[in-house]
């Protein structure tokens, strides 16, 4: 039977964590306390936090020998996560606290693939989760009253989390062997067309999966195919790398492209709606950027079109980014315009713009045996250009 790990710290949660134990055992499930606290060893854990931290790269006494506290926490999420990632039988983790512990057990829980069910009970569950959650399947249940003893409430709130998790633990999805392979698409407004017909040419030979680029869609295609979810990857659309090195609102990391590179999929790709960069409503974008050409899509989102000197430096990003991929990569890149408004008669149509990328991943792009640049005379939603994005993914995986 795959165990319910249920983490925090027993010096000042330990009631609470027991109980939630009890509560998994009172299903049938097996629970395993594991004890994260930095401070004072708890009494009854059955992992306890010096056996975590032995699994700190520089030792156990780089997280308990801190003096720092916040130094301590950060070392021990450390620690738990190449703890957590090293077990093979997760059925379910469950962790219980305040801020501090939720960044550190949720930094683990982000590490696990999608798929392993995984609940965070926490006193900052009802504000702005996303530096917990990421890309990854984390559920959050706000505590109501702090983890701090048991009473009426957080009884009922962590003995439902207890049950939520004994549940998926005891009852797993396990994947439908028919299906066909999974394949992530990133599509924007402004590439739809192109994701769309790219879909329809594919539909059959895989399963498409499609990640709105919003920051976060991106990152949680990259983290399917960290956690060997995706045949191959069809990078459509960009336009989070351009709010990433411009300050817009919905940017990646430094990681994107991470994924490719580190599993060697099949990755073709382009370079979709980094003519923009996206803020909120007309009011919210910074005052530096008055100046610049704008475009307010809707009362809630504004576009700004990237400058030439925007654009070489986002080419630079991806085709750096790209050559460190060592599996099969084609970029493809769409000479007559990078997105719908990008095409003469729009209003972001600027091609001394469009060939200051160009010209900028020409110059950086490294063409290998494995590595192409294909260039099209095409916009990008030329059904011409998808048909040929479509014609290079199905020889990559042949």
């Amino acid at each position: 039977m795959k165990a319910v790990y249920v983490i925090g710290t027993c010096d000042t949660k330990e009631a609470e964590l027991s109980y939630a134990c009890s509560c998994i055992r009172a299903m049938g499930g097996k629970a395993v306390l594991v004890d994260v606290g930095t401070r004072m060893p708890g009494t009854a854990p059955d992992v306890t936090a010096a056996q975590i931290a032995a699994h700190h790269p520089d030792g156990a006494q780089a997280v308990l020998g801190c003096t720092d506290r916040g130094r301590a926490v950060s070392a021990m999420a450390d620690a738990l996560t190449v703890w957590l990632m090293a077990r093979s039988d997760i059925g379910a983790v469950l962790g219980l606290g305040g801020s501090g512990n939720t960044a550190l057990v949720t930094q683990a829980m982000r590490a696990l693939p999608v798929g392993v069910p995984k609940l965070m009970v926490s006193t900052v569950a009802s504000g702005q989760v996303a530096p917990y959650v990421g890309a990854s399947d984390l559920g959050m249940v706000y505590s109501v009253t702090d983890v701090a003893g048991l009473n009426a409430i957080s009884r009922q709130v962590i003995g439902n989390a207890a049950h939520a998790a004994a549940g998926m633990a005891l009852n797993p999805v396990l994947p439908d062997k028919g299906d066909p392979p999974g394949l992530g698409l990133t599509m924007f407004g402004v590439t739809t067309d192109c994701v769309t017909h790219l879909r329809k040419r594919l539909e059959g030979s895989f399963e498409p999966y499609v990640f709105h680029a919003t920051g976060t869609g991106g990152a949680a295609m990259e983290k399917l195919a960290d956690s060997g979810m995706l045949a191959a990857l069809l990078d459509v659309t960009a336009t989070e790398v351009a709010d990433y090195l411009v300050g817009g609102v919905m940017p990646c990391s430094a990681d994107r492209y991470g994924a490719p590179a580190r599993t060697g999929l099949p990755w073709v790709g382009s370079v979709g709606a980094v003519d923009m960069v996206n803020f909120g409503a007309r009011e919210t974008v910074p005052e530096h950027f008055a100046q610049r050409k704008f475009l307010v899509h809707n009362p809630q989102v504004t576009l700004m079109r990237t400058t030439p000197q925007e654009n070489t430096a986002i080419g630079h990003f991806i085709a750096e980014r790209l050559n460190k991929c060592l599996g099969p990569v084609s970029l493809f890149l769409p000479l007559g315009g990078v997105s719908a408004i990008d095409v003469p008669g729009m209003p972001f149509h600027d091609p001394e713009a469009d060939e200051a990328l160009f010209s900028a991943i020409r110059d950086t792009f490294q063409v290998t045996q494995n590595r192409r640049l294909i260039e099209l005379p095409f916009p990008i939603n030329d059904p011409a250009f998808a048909d040929a994005m479509a014609d290079e993914i199905r020889r990559m995986t042949a």
